[in-house]
């Protein structure tokens, strides 16, 4: 199976400013539980994978550079 692209910062932004909670020039680095939902409901469907993340795992997501590193991760996991 072909590795997928990673993901990168402006990738997680890009994600955060369609849910509406900032804009894609936004400089906030912290994210609220809603966000961290949202992103990872996004990287399933934009990598085709279920990531099954656990409390440590999500409690880790707190700001954007936490949720590429992570969830980067976590597909590149699941995809082997």
């Amino acid at each position: 199976m072909p590795d997928h692209p990673a993901l990168e910062r402006a990738d997680v932004v890009q994600m955060l400013a369609e849910l509406g909670s900032r804009g894609p020039d936004s400089a906030l680095e912290r994210l609220s539980s809603m966000e961290v939902a949202w992103l990872v409901h996004q990287v399933e469907q934009r990598y085709e994978v279920e990531l099954d993340l656990d409390d440590e795992q999500l409690g880790r997501l707190r700001t954007i550079s936490d949720a590429v590193r992570l969830l980067d991760d976590s597909v590149r996991a699941r995809r082997g």
